[in-house]
């Protein structure tokens, strides 16, 4: 039987989503719990990859298991072999035809930045800290550039495996709440640091030391080099990931789950 299941976590302490030898990673920690739930070896296959120290309220994964176990089982099981900082929100017996990572539509990122002169105690390692005042509808003009199909070649790191460069963005919000600024963002896929590269001439625009048509000037150029520095990852949130209907899964409000 193929499951999927809901998953969360807080990815401060860890070296990534994906199994490294030796290091500290969701995957290996969820496979862990898994396994002992389902009393095999299990491997799984997730929706996107993050990197380490971004964050995640809505990833989906799924693995292959003829245990006799129900819905219940999996989420509080699992929840009981895992460590604080991850959680199983969710479990949904699947088709075969189901994969985590091939079946999604669309994905949904969401980057938090905490916008005051003095760095944050309580929100350290959950937000992007920036200094300089953002002014969000300069930052929202500047969004608009990247909407549709384009080459973000100018957006991908230098370790990028993808072989096209070529993403559809669907959305992409800029708005303030007090001292946060949020940046959200909606494509059918992402190159690699895609979502913090934006979010970095994102922020040089806001802070004005860029001005807003310079997004497409450096969008344009598909040159790395042009663009700003890659923003933090700890302000980076994996929302919700967009699977065709027929498979009936859940999806995260970002609003009620995070900020």
């Amino acid at each position: 039987m193929r499951i999927a299941l809901g998953i969360e976590y807080n990815g401060a302490a860890f070296t990534g989503w994906q199994t490294q030898q030796g290091q500290y990673t969701i995957q290996s920690e969820v496979e862990r719990a898994l396994s002992r739930v389902a009393d095999h070896p299990v491997a799984i296959v997730c929706a996107g990859r993050t990197d380490k120290g971004v964050h995640a309220v809505g990833q989906v994964i799924h693995f292959d298991s003829d245990a006799p176990r129900n819905e219940h089982a999996w989420v509080f099981g699992g929840n009981a072999n895992l460590p604080k900082d991850v959680s199983v929100t969710w479990a949904r017996a699947m088709p075969e035809d189901f994969h985590a990572r091939f079946s999604a539509r669309r994905r949904r990122y969401r980057y938090v930045i905490f916008n005051r002169r003095v760095r944050p105690s309580f929100l350290g390692g959950r937000v992007s800290w920036e200094h300089r005042l953002l002014d969000v509808a300069t930052m929202q003009s500047a969004a608009a550039t990247f909407l549709g199909e384009h080459d973000f070649s100018a957006f991908r790191a230098s370790e990028c495996q993808s072989k096209s460069t070529l993403r559809e963005v669907f959305s992409l919000d800029v708005q303030r709440k007090g001292e946060l600024v949020l940046i959200d963002i909606e494509a059918n896929a992402f190159l690699h640091h895609m979502v913090r590269n934006i979010s970095g001439v994102l922020m040089d625009i806001g802070a004005g030391e860029q001005p807003p048509e310079w997004a497409g000037e450096v969008l344009a150029s598909r040159d790395r080099r042009q663009a700003s520095a890659t923003a933090p990852p700890h302000g980076l949130y994996l929302v919700n990931v967009t699977y065709p209907a027929e498979f009936d899964l859940p999806k995260t409000d970002p609003g009620f789950t995070i900020w």
